[in-house]
Parts: C-alpha cells; structure tokens; sequence
C-alpha cells in the first residue's frame, strides 16, 4: 500500500508498496509530523452548511473548479470534491482489506468538526478498485498501475434532499497545503472543454470477433463446467481535445440522472447498479441483470408508451433474463447474510427503465447485526461491506471462482477498474459503492484516449449477436457523454 500526502501528481509512485502498513513517499520537514507514522497521517475535518446549490441535477458538477474532480452524484444529491489530502494506493487480492485498514488509521486520528451530521458529511473518502485480483496491465504504458485507490479530497461539498454542505480537510504537518480561505482560492474554476471531434475503435477483440468468445462461453455452460459467466469488450475512443471529466459527467447527470454519476481517479461512468448502501445500520444492494434493448436512447424522440410496455413484459417474461437475474441476486444474498440479522430478498423481480436499456432490478436491503460497543464486535465499514459482496454474478458469474477462472481464460480483456467497486466511504462506517458499470476509463498518459466498457451476462441461453446488440446498447450512455451518435441497431 502507498500513502500519498498532498500536493504529489494523481497515480504517481514514489515509495516502494508494503502491505498494512504506511509508507513514506515524500520526505518531510524536520519540524514537520511525520506524515508516514506507523498511526497514520493526522487530518483535520471541518463541515459546515451553505445555501447557495441551484435545484438541478448538474448543481454539484458544476462546483468542480478543473477535470481532476472527485463524484458521486444522482437526481442531483450526493457528494463532489476536489483537491488531495490523502491518497492510498494498494494492490493485488488485498486491496480492499489493506484500503479499509488505512482508513481505520485515518479515522483514529482525524480532528473532525461537524454541523451537518449526515452520511457524507464529515470525513469521506472516493474509491475505485480493480474487478480482478490479478491485473498485470501494459507493462509499456503502465508498469506498475494500483489495483485501489482511496482518495480524501481538500474540499467535498454535498447535498442530500433540501441540506447541502461543504467540508474542508487539511493535513497534519503539511505547510504546503492552503488553508481557510487560500483552500477555496486555491482551486480557481477553470472553463469546461468539449472533446471536440471523437472517434471510435475495435478494443481488445473487435465487434466482430466478440461473438465467437461469447459462443465458447456458452459451450463450456452447456457442458456443465458453470452456470453463468459475464464477458465484456472495450472500445478505443480518442478525442480532438483532452477530455474533461466535468463535461463527460454533466452530460451523464442530466441524462441518467436515475443512475450514479461518478468520476474517481479517471474511472468515469454513470452506473445504474448498487453494490451497496450502508446508513445507521441498514443495508441496501440494487441488483441488476437481464437486459432488453429500448427503441430510442437519450436526445432522441421518446418511444410510444405502448412500445416500452411490450418491451417491459418481454423482459419480464424472458426465461433467459429471470435465469440470469437470480444468479445475481442469490449471490448478492448468501453474501450479505453473515453480516445482518435479518434480510428482504424479494420473490420477484421489477423492471427498470433506464433512458437505453430496460433491466430486471432487485432491491435486497437488510439490517446489521448489532456491532455496537457492547457487541464486542468491530462494526463493517461500507468499503469492507463492498468487498465482500465483490464480484458478484452480475459482473462474474456462478460459481464465482469458475466464472472468473474463465473470463481469464477467453475474454481477452484486461478489464482494469470496470465492474470493480466504485464509490465512498465515511467515517461512521456509512457509504455507497456502486458497481462501475457504463464507464469509461481516461488514459493516465493521454488524456485524449479513452476506453468504453461493456458486459453481458451470459447463460445456456444466450444468442452471441443477440448479446453482442445489448453489449452495443450498454456502450450508449458513455458514447452519448462523448457526444457520439449512436449506430444504427
């Protein structure tokens, strides 16, 4: 794990990784307190309430002052930051254990002032992992890429229904870190660009030959080897101008203003499906698959109503779609259900009517097992929450450990931080990890490339250009934020 103070460039490695423990990237002053102490760094946290956030769904977008910004927005509430006062970078299958234990080490020392006093206000951190254990990425372009990344902004501001806050974050001994009012001023807003002209190319494995992966996928389900298995493509997009993360993220919110809206460490995307949601002890997962094609997309003429209702019960009735569908939500289950003493796990599924696609959608909520100071009992951040429920057969397949062996074997994809956790954590153990799905992924060393994800699930059933049209229409809400026009279906 590297701990990364204020002030050192995003992605950037200077110290030599240890696992679950700090490690000291910059040198600091005598008089200074030793930002890599074996307690950890020492923040202080200041929330405060304001008034001035407009009633649209881009109001907290439209805060952050440049392209590195930090997001989880939906129907306009949730929380934006900027600047770095801490970073935390880790790697390999103890990602999540390690990022969690550093944020214990936070929370321990951190000098928090509150008036707000809801989830998200206080100290938070953004996080983004890698849906693998194992991602050994380009060596040429990135030798030594972080499988997670926690990230604690200088400044987050938030809104949650009619109650918006901002939070300041300094650190401990960093005297090069503005303070008071030079924070604010130091992070003058700066014009937001349009990609300008964009232009589109084969991933990994081209359109065309997707399909033959997806037809060996389905032979080795028919033998038996495995239930489901979720493969996913990548396309190549490089704009005219360097992408700004802000223009990419308003076109999003505006548009799928039902799903979360996100931007974290150049991990982009507006993703329709909840990992989870931890809140005073309750505990929510909005699962997602099953998937039918809707006529028209965003900036396009609305489809007749009757047209969304046939597709709806197509759906709804599709053998194919609810065999999938209950993989996931089965998994999402048996792993929350050490964590709760009871759960909601509904019998049926409800249709979800996003502006591309139509997905069967299940709420699974429960309530934690009483984790108080009496229990004995360490209560589980959102963050280890997420871990546990990563990856689920929405995003890998069942049994997991085949499913994932497979995807290995003849995705032919290195698939980096798509379908990995993406989110925040707070300091009482709340936070919302969504799945980072509908994304994009901005090159650290060309801000002009981009690669666009998509996935689909697939079962015994499955048709490989049937899946290779969803996987098209999965594709939509990042074209449409790069002001792609969609192809012809």
């Amino acid at each position: 794990m590297i701990a990364s103070p204020a002030g050192r460039t995003p992605g950037a490695q200077t110290g030599t990784p240890a696992s679950g423990t700090w490690t000291l990237v910059a040198p600091a002053e005598p008089d200074d307190i030793p930002r890599g102490a074996p307690h950890g760094p020492e923040l202080v946290v200041r929330t405060v309430a304001i008034d001035d956030l407009p009633d649209t769904p881009t109001a907290l977008v439209d805060r952050l002052p440049d392209t590195n910004g930090l997001a989880w927005v939906r129907h306009g509430d949730g929380l934006v930051g900027w600047g770095e006062a801490l970073r935390f970078e880790t790697f390999g299958p103890g990602r999540f254990a390690d990022a969690d234990d550093a944020w214990r080490q936070v929370l321990d020392r951190a000098v928090v002032h509150d008036d707000v006093t809801l989830p998200g206000s206080g100290l938070v951190a953004f996080g983004s992992f890698a849906f693998d254990d194992v991602t050994p990425g380009d060596e040429s372009e990135d030798p030594a890429r972080a499988s997670g990344v926690l990230i604690v902004p200088r400044v987050v501001v938030g809104r949650r229904g009619d109650r918006a806050w901002m939070t300041t974050i300094s650190l401990v001994g960093d005297r090069s870190a503005p303070v008071g009012d030079d924070l604010l001023s130091a992070y003058p807003h700066q014009p937001v660009t349009e990609p300008g002209r964009v232009v589109l190319a084969d991933g990994a494995v081209g359109a065309a030959d997707w399909p033959a992966v997806v037809a060996e996928g389905v032979a080795r389900i028919q033998t038996g080897e495995l239930e489901k298995v979720v493969l996913a493509r990548d396309v190549v997009a490089t704009a005219e101008h360097p992408l700004d993360t802000r223009h990419l993220l308003g076109r999003l919110a505006s548009a799928y203003d039902a799903c979360w809206a996100f931007s974290v460490d150049g991990m982009v995307g507006a993703t329709p499906e909840l990992l989870v949601r931890s809140e005073k002890g309750l505990v929510a997962s909005r699962v997602l698959a099953g998937t039918i094609r809707r006529e028209h997309g965003p900036g396009s003429p609305a489809a007749p109503a009757d047209a969304d209702l046939l597709h709806a019960a197509q759906l709804a009735r599709s053998s194919k779609d609810l065999e999938e569908h209950e993989f996931a939500v089965r998994s999402v289950a048996a792993a929350l259900e050490p964590f709760c003493s009871s759960m909601n796990v509904p019998e049926a599924p409800f249709v979800l009517h996003l502006p591309n696609v139509m997905h069967l959608a299940t709420d699974v909520t429960g309530v934690l097992t009483d984790q108080g100071p009496t229990s004995g009992r360490r209560p589980p951040s959102s963050l280890s929450l997420a871990a546990a429920l990563h990856p689920s057969a929405a995003v890998c397949g069942t049994p997991t450990t085949v499913a994932r062996s497979l995807i290995r074997e003849i995705e032919g994809l290195d698939r980096a931080r798509y379908a990995g956790p993406v989110g925040w954590v707070g300091a009482h153990g709340d936070g919302e990890w969504g799945i980072a799905l509908r994304s994009a992924e901005i090159s650290p060393r060309n801000q002009r490339h981009i690669r666009l994800f998509a996935g689909c699930g697939i079962v015994a059933a499955s048709d490989p250009q049937a899946e290779l049209a969803e996987s098209e229409a999965k594709l939509e809400p990042m074209r449409y934020a790069l002001g792609v026009p969609t192809p012809p279906k």
